[in-house]
Protein backbone atom coordinates (compact mmCIF):
# COMPACT_ATOMS: atom_id res chain seq x y z
CA UNK A 1 0.00 0.00 0.00
CA UNK A 2 2.45 2.16 0.91
CA UNK A 3 4.49 1.40 -2.34
CA UNK A 4 1.05 2.40 -4.46
CA UNK A 5 1.10 5.34 -2.11
CA UNK A 6 4.52 6.51 -3.35
CA UNK A 7 4.08 5.93 -6.72
CA UNK A 8 0.66 8.27 -7.10
CA UNK A 9 3.03 10.49 -5.39
CA UNK A 10 5.39 10.27 -7.91
CA UNK A 11 2.88 10.53 -10.85
CA UNK A 12 1.19 13.98 -9.28
CA UNK A 13 5.16 15.02 -9.61
CA UNK A 14 5.76 13.76 -12.69
CA UNK A 15 2.66 15.51 -13.49
CA UNK A 16 3.29 19.20 -12.09
CA UNK A 17 6.83 19.11 -13.42
CA UNK A 18 5.34 18.06 -17.02
CA UNK A 19 2.91 21.04 -17.31
CA UNK A 20 5.25 23.50 -16.09
CA UNK A 21 7.69 22.41 -18.63
CA UNK A 22 5.18 22.79 -21.06
CA UNK A 23 3.85 26.18 -19.42
CA UNK A 24 7.58 27.24 -19.63
CA UNK A 25 7.61 26.06 -23.40
CA UNK A 26 4.70 28.30 -24.39
CA UNK A 27 6.47 31.50 -23.06
CA UNK A 28 10.19 30.99 -24.09
CA UNK A 29 9.02 29.77 -27.55
CA UNK A 30 7.29 33.19 -28.26
CA UNK A 31 9.73 35.40 -26.01
CA UNK A 32 13.06 34.26 -24.97
CA UNK A 33 14.17 31.96 -27.67
CA UNK A 34 15.76 28.52 -28.61
CA UNK A 35 18.23 28.22 -25.17
CA UNK A 36 15.61 28.83 -22.58
CA UNK A 37 12.94 27.05 -25.16
CA UNK A 38 15.23 24.16 -25.33
CA UNK A 39 15.44 23.69 -21.65
CA UNK A 40 12.22 24.32 -21.03
CA UNK A 41 11.58 20.92 -23.55
CA UNK A 42 14.09 19.17 -21.45
CA UNK A 43 12.07 19.87 -18.27
CA UNK A 44 8.91 18.96 -20.26
CA UNK A 45 10.20 15.35 -21.18
CA UNK A 46 11.84 14.26 -17.32
CA UNK A 47 8.21 15.40 -16.16
CA UNK A 48 6.67 13.14 -19.19
CA UNK A 49 9.41 10.42 -17.48
CA UNK A 50 8.78 10.76 -14.36
CA UNK A 51 5.09 10.37 -14.48
CA UNK A 52 4.74 7.58 -16.78
CA UNK A 53 7.10 5.75 -14.60
CA UNK A 54 4.71 6.38 -11.62
CA UNK A 55 1.91 5.00 -13.24
CA UNK A 56 3.83 2.43 -14.14
CA UNK A 57 4.23 1.47 -10.96
CA UNK A 58 0.78 2.47 -10.01
CA UNK A 59 -1.06 0.37 -12.38
CA UNK A 60 0.97 -1.97 -14.05
CA UNK A 61 2.31 -3.99 -11.76
CA UNK A 62 -0.64 -5.52 -10.46
CA UNK A 63 -1.37 -7.06 -13.75
CA UNK A 64 -1.40 -10.72 -14.56
CA UNK A 65 1.72 -10.46 -16.55
CA UNK A 66 4.36 -7.93 -15.69
CA UNK A 67 5.15 -5.25 -18.02
CA UNK A 68 8.57 -6.17 -19.36
CA UNK A 69 11.01 -4.31 -21.42
CA UNK A 70 9.92 -5.25 -24.92
CA UNK A 71 6.38 -3.28 -23.61
CA UNK A 72 8.45 -0.03 -22.62
CA UNK A 73 11.00 -0.59 -26.01
CA UNK A 74 7.15 -0.92 -28.17
CA UNK A 75 5.78 2.11 -26.44
CA UNK A 76 8.62 4.27 -27.47
CA UNK A 77 8.41 3.08 -30.71
CA UNK A 78 4.27 4.04 -30.56
CA UNK A 79 5.45 7.25 -29.54
CA UNK A 80 8.11 7.70 -31.91
CA UNK A 81 5.72 7.09 -34.61
CA UNK A 82 2.96 9.44 -33.11
CA UNK A 83 5.40 12.09 -33.38
CA UNK A 84 6.56 11.38 -37.13
CA UNK A 85 2.62 11.17 -38.06
CA UNK A 86 2.08 14.34 -36.73
CA UNK A 87 5.26 16.03 -37.34
CA UNK A 88 5.65 15.06 -41.30
CA UNK A 89 2.71 12.99 -42.60
CA UNK A 90 0.40 16.36 -42.32
CA UNK A 91 -1.26 19.36 -44.24
CA UNK A 92 -1.55 22.79 -42.31
CA UNK A 93 -4.18 24.63 -42.61
CA UNK A 94 -3.95 28.31 -42.05
CA UNK A 95 -6.97 30.25 -39.80
CA UNK A 96 -6.10 33.56 -39.73
CA UNK A 97 -2.93 34.01 -36.95
CA UNK A 98 -3.64 30.11 -36.13
CA UNK A 99 -3.78 26.96 -37.94
CA UNK A 100 -4.76 23.59 -37.86
CA UNK A 101 -4.00 20.51 -39.86
CA UNK A 102 -4.48 16.69 -41.61
CA UNK A 103 -2.08 14.35 -40.05
CA UNK A 104 -1.45 10.12 -39.07
CA UNK A 105 -0.48 10.85 -35.77
CA UNK A 106 -3.83 9.78 -34.36
CA UNK A 107 -3.46 6.29 -36.09
CA UNK A 108 -0.29 5.19 -34.02
CA UNK A 109 -1.99 6.41 -31.04
CA UNK A 110 -4.75 3.83 -31.49
CA UNK A 111 -2.95 1.13 -32.70
CA UNK A 112 -0.40 1.50 -29.62
CA UNK A 113 -3.71 1.16 -27.53
CA UNK A 114 -4.38 -1.77 -29.43
CA UNK A 115 -1.26 -3.19 -29.53
CA UNK A 116 -0.30 -2.59 -25.94
CA UNK A 117 -2.94 -1.30 -23.93
CA UNK A 118 -4.95 1.85 -22.99
CA UNK A 119 -2.20 3.26 -20.73
CA UNK A 120 0.65 2.55 -22.56
CA UNK A 121 -0.95 3.46 -25.48
CA UNK A 122 -2.27 6.50 -24.41
CA UNK A 123 1.20 7.76 -23.07
CA UNK A 124 2.64 6.74 -26.49
CA UNK A 125 -0.12 8.82 -28.00
CA UNK A 126 0.06 11.57 -25.80
CA UNK A 127 4.00 11.86 -25.12
CA UNK A 128 4.78 11.74 -29.38
CA UNK A 129 2.58 14.04 -29.95
CA UNK A 130 2.86 16.69 -27.26
CA UNK A 131 6.82 16.49 -28.31
CA UNK A 132 5.87 17.24 -31.90
CA UNK A 133 3.77 19.93 -30.69
CA UNK A 134 6.88 21.82 -28.54
CA UNK A 135 9.37 21.41 -31.65
CA UNK A 136 6.61 23.05 -34.17
CA UNK A 137 4.60 25.77 -34.61
CA UNK A 138 1.54 23.89 -32.53
CA UNK A 139 4.09 24.62 -29.65
CA UNK A 140 0.86 26.43 -27.87
CA UNK A 141 -1.53 23.72 -28.23
CA UNK A 142 0.98 20.94 -26.39
CA UNK A 143 -1.26 20.83 -22.92
CA UNK A 144 -4.29 20.23 -24.97
CA UNK A 145 -2.92 17.89 -27.06
CA UNK A 146 -1.19 15.92 -24.20
CA UNK A 147 -4.55 15.40 -22.47
CA UNK A 148 -6.73 14.85 -25.41
CA UNK A 149 -4.60 12.04 -26.45
CA UNK A 150 -4.15 10.08 -23.67
CA UNK A 151 -7.68 9.84 -23.20
CA UNK A 152 -7.86 9.11 -26.81
CA UNK A 153 -5.42 5.64 -25.83
CA UNK A 154 -7.26 4.54 -22.56
CA UNK A 155 -10.80 5.16 -24.08
CA UNK A 156 -9.58 2.71 -27.08
CA UNK A 157 -7.60 0.29 -24.80
CA UNK A 158 -11.07 0.34 -22.24
CA UNK A 159 -13.24 -0.88 -25.01
CA UNK A 160 -10.83 -3.39 -26.83
CA UNK A 161 -9.55 -4.77 -23.93
CA UNK A 162 -11.76 -4.45 -20.86
CA UNK A 163 -15.63 -4.63 -22.34
CA UNK A 164 -14.74 -6.72 -25.72
CA UNK A 165 -12.01 -8.74 -23.68
CA UNK A 166 -9.49 -8.80 -27.16
CA UNK A 167 -6.52 -11.29 -26.19
CA UNK A 168 -3.59 -13.81 -27.74
CA UNK A 169 -6.59 -16.06 -28.51
CA UNK A 170 -10.06 -13.60 -28.59
CA UNK A 171 -9.82 -11.38 -31.35
CA UNK A 172 -12.16 -9.89 -33.96
CA UNK A 173 -11.89 -7.35 -36.59
CA UNK A 174 -15.60 -5.79 -35.27
CA UNK A 175 -13.36 -5.09 -31.58
CA UNK A 176 -10.30 -3.30 -33.91
CA UNK A 177 -13.25 -1.13 -35.49
CA UNK A 178 -15.72 -0.45 -32.67
CA UNK A 179 -13.06 0.35 -30.09
CA UNK A 180 -11.05 2.80 -32.65
CA UNK A 181 -14.37 4.06 -33.21
CA UNK A 182 -15.23 4.71 -29.02
CA UNK A 183 -11.78 6.83 -29.06
CA UNK A 184 -12.12 8.85 -32.45
CA UNK A 185 -15.92 9.55 -31.37
CA UNK A 186 -15.16 11.22 -28.44
CA UNK A 187 -12.17 13.15 -30.08
CA UNK A 188 -14.14 14.83 -33.02
CA UNK A 189 -16.54 15.99 -29.72
CA UNK A 190 -13.75 16.80 -27.30
CA UNK A 191 -11.02 18.30 -29.77
CA UNK A 192 -12.83 21.23 -31.20
CA UNK A 193 -15.08 21.85 -27.70
CA UNK A 194 -11.81 21.74 -25.33
CA UNK A 195 -9.70 23.97 -28.09
CA UNK A 196 -11.92 26.25 -27.97
CA UNK A 197 -12.19 27.45 -24.76
CA UNK A 198 -8.39 26.12 -24.40
CA UNK A 199 -7.62 29.31 -26.78
CA UNK A 200 -10.20 31.58 -25.70
CA UNK A 201 -9.71 31.68 -21.85
CA UNK A 202 -6.15 30.45 -21.68
CA UNK A 203 -4.35 31.73 -24.76
CA UNK A 204 -6.40 34.81 -25.28
CA UNK A 205 -7.58 34.18 -28.61
CA UNK A 206 -10.45 36.82 -29.86
CA UNK A 207 -13.23 34.47 -30.14
CA UNK A 208 -14.71 35.00 -33.91
CA UNK A 209 -11.19 33.32 -34.47
CA UNK A 210 -11.66 30.56 -31.92
CA UNK A 211 -15.37 29.80 -33.34
CA UNK A 212 -13.92 29.82 -36.54
CA UNK A 213 -10.78 27.70 -35.53
CA UNK A 214 -13.26 24.97 -34.12
CA UNK A 215 -15.60 24.71 -37.11
CA UNK A 216 -12.75 24.01 -39.43
CA UNK A 217 -11.09 22.01 -36.50
CA UNK A 218 -13.95 19.56 -36.09
CA UNK A 219 -13.66 18.99 -40.12
CA UNK A 220 -10.23 18.08 -40.08
CA UNK A 221 -10.56 16.21 -36.72
CA UNK A 222 -13.82 14.07 -38.22
CA UNK A 223 -11.29 13.18 -41.09
CA UNK A 224 -8.39 12.16 -38.83
CA UNK A 225 -10.87 9.97 -36.89
CA UNK A 226 -11.82 8.35 -40.34
CA UNK A 227 -8.37 8.17 -41.64
CA UNK A 228 -7.42 6.28 -37.89
CA UNK A 229 -10.06 3.87 -37.61
CA UNK A 230 -9.45 2.62 -41.26
CA UNK A 231 -5.67 2.56 -41.02
CA UNK A 232 -5.01 1.57 -37.62
CA UNK A 233 -7.71 -1.09 -37.53
CA UNK A 234 -5.76 -2.22 -41.11
CA UNK A 235 -2.24 -2.47 -39.68
CA UNK A 236 -3.43 -3.93 -36.24
CA UNK A 237 -5.55 -6.72 -38.48
CA UNK A 238 -1.85 -7.36 -39.91
CA UNK A 239 0.51 -7.33 -37.54
CA UNK A 240 -1.32 -9.26 -35.20
CA UNK A 241 -0.75 -12.26 -36.54
CA UNK A 242 3.05 -11.80 -36.67
CA UNK A 243 3.39 -10.54 -33.33
CA UNK A 244 1.81 -13.47 -32.05
CA UNK A 245 3.30 -15.21 -33.32
CA UNK A 246 7.05 -13.57 -32.21
CA UNK A 247 5.58 -13.74 -28.44
CA UNK A 248 5.44 -9.70 -29.14
CA UNK A 249 1.42 -9.16 -28.28
CA UNK A 250 0.32 -8.65 -24.98
CA UNK A 251 -2.40 -10.63 -23.41
CA UNK A 252 -4.31 -8.14 -20.71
Amino acid sequence: MKEKSKSIIQAVIGAVIMIIGIVLCVNTYVVKGNKAYAISLLVTIIGAVVLISGLYNTFCKSEKKPVDAKVIAQAALCAALCYVGATFIKIDIPVGTERTMFHFGNVFCVLAALLIGGIWGGLAGAVGMTISDLTTAYVTSAPKTFILKLCIGLIVGFVAHKLFKISKEHSAQYITVVSSICGMAFNIVADPVVGYFYKTYLLGVPQDLAKALAKIGAITTTVNAIIAVIVASILYIALRPVMKKTDMLRDL
